[in-house]
């Protein structure tokens, strides 16, 4: 009985032993995962952060190229108007003729 006792006490012994080794290997792969994972958190974080700021900084650049085209079309369309021949119809070169004569 007491040989029984002692098989068995070791076999625990080793089970609870091999328990325990798993236990820290697995304790110090989740605290590797969650190192990563809290680094791979503060790294996007940031890379969020400035590309938030980049967004607001091109937004801002299309904004202000939006209302330089704008005023350069009003321009452009105000010089066209002075600058560029019309063609006369018909009706007014018929009674631009019939003036002359």
């Amino acid at each position: 009985v007491e040989s029984d006792f002692a098989k068995s006490l070791a076999a625990e012994e080793t089970a609870e032993d091999d328990a325990a080794a798993e236990y820290e290997q697995i304790s110090q792969e989740n605290r590797v995962t969650k190192t990563l994972k809290e680094q791979d958190v503060k790294y996007k974080t940031a890379e969020a952060k400035s590309l938030d700021k980049a967004i607001s900084e091109l937004t801002s650049d299309r904004d202000t190229a939006d209302s330089e085209l704008s005023a350069v079309l009003d321009y452009y369309s105000k010089i066209k108007e002075r600058c560029i021949a019309k063609p006369e119809t018909y009706e007014q070169r018929a009674a631009r003729r019939e003036a002359e004569i």
